[in-house]
């Protein structure tokens, strides 16, 4: 395919920190997540990265990143 592509929209995923333990709550079937420590999704993290590469080799014009959730979510 030749020339540049307008735009690359990569969804991203908040999860839980890798170096974090995660806790149930007691009496619950839920995790406890508050005050813990979050991150990117490591594979939306890779995602991002090339779509970054692909901007800088000008085979696209920008990067969007798209995430759905709470306000956690915007980081």
């Amino acid at each position: 395919m030749k020339g540049v592509l307008d735009t690359a929209v990569v969804c991203v995923k908040r999860t839980l920190d890798y170096t974090v333990k995660p806790r149930v709550q007691a009496g619950a079937t839920t995790m406890q997540t508050e005050g813990l420590k979050h991150s990117i999704n490591p594979f939306c993290e890779i995602a991002v990265e090339e779509a970054v590469r692909l901007k800088e080799r000008n085979v696209i014009k920008r990067v969007v990143a798209v995430s759905v959730g709470g306000p956690g979510a915007v980081q």
